[in-house]
């Protein structure tokens, strides 16, 4: 593969980007310092996730409303980034990356109240919140560790494609250990699952794909 060279041109607000992702963890860390490391290690932690699912607090509280910023906003970065570096003609611009984050943002904003409405309407809160919550922990794992890809990608001389391959790793992973720790849900109710990603990931994409046309 031909090495691609890093786009260099209108980025000095990416170490505000980075500064400001900082502050979160700082300030999650002060909010609750053993729930971000649960978060951080959910990869290796499936005992985290139990405890998650146990002790049922709103996703609306200020720790994971912060955690669903940091996390699109680093998933807006990575996203950017790989596009940039796929397409010469885009150049890595702070309005770009806005425009990146307001679809990222969007995306998981009307998953979240779709996959929470057909949860209270087919009555199966209880029986799913496992697989919501595993599969957003996952999400905010991964999220920890492209964020620590990106800072070594920035400054150092590393060409894009290792960022992309770290970045596929990653989302690999979560898919695999997703699955594997639903795996009795999604099998016994194999119907009702197909249904469930036709509503709460398929619809969500296809609304933002027409909508970017």
């Amino acid at each position: 593969m031909q090495a691609l060279e890093k786009n260099i041109a209108t980025t000095n607000w990416i170490p505000v980007i980075l500064v400001f992702l900082l502050a979160i963890i700082a300030v999650l860390k002060v909010i609750d310092a053993e729930k971000l490391k649960g978060y951080v290690f959910t990869l290796f932690n499936k005992g985290f996730i139990d405890s998650e699912v146990e002790e049922d607090t709103s996703f609306f509280n200020s720790f994971y409303s912060l955690l669903f910023v940091f996390s699109s906003t680093v998933l807006a970065l990575a996203i950017s980034l790989i596009i940039v570096e796929r397409d010469a003609e885009i150049q890595l611009s702070f309005s770009y990356f806005l425009s990146i984050l307001g679809v990222v943002f969007g995306y998981f904003t009307i998953k979240s109240f779709l996959e929470i409405a057909i949860s209270r309407m087919f009555l199966i809160k209880k029986q799913v919140r496992f697989y919501l919550v595993s599969k957003f922990s996952y999400l905010y794992s991964i999220s920890f560790f492209l964020f620590i890809s990106f800072i070594i990608f920035e400054y150092s001389p590393l060409e894009a494609s290792f960022f992309m391959y770290v970045a596929l790793f990653f989302f690999l992973l979560r898919f695999v250990f997703h699955v594997r720790n639903n795996k009795k849900l999604i099998f016994s109710q194999l119907f009702y699952f197909i249904l469930y990603i036709c509503a709460s990931e398929i619809a969500p994409l296809l609304t933002l794909y027409k909508l970017m046309l």
